[in-house]
């Protein structure tokens, strides 16, 4: 599973937002967020930067790689 997977559901979690909040928050339906969160969806630049300003974290916290 691709780490951005992991990273996006744990912030979402972290602001007990449900997917279908966030998705109602960046503009796309819970089914894309769900498939971000399972990594079998890359979202745009635009969408990405969306949900890391509503999560209140940086692109390479939530998209990056090098997790500790």
């Amino acid at each position: 599973m691709p780490e951005h997977a992991n990273m996006v559901r744990k912030w979402r979690r972290w602001h007990e937002l449900s997917q279908a909040e966030l998705a109602d928050k960046v503009g796309v339906s819970r089914q894309t967020i769900a498939n971000i969160e399972r990594g079998n969806y890359s979202p745009s630049v635009y969408l990405a930067l969306a949900i890391c300003q509503e999560l209140g974290k940086t692109v390479e916290e939530i998209f990056g790689g090098d997790e500790e």
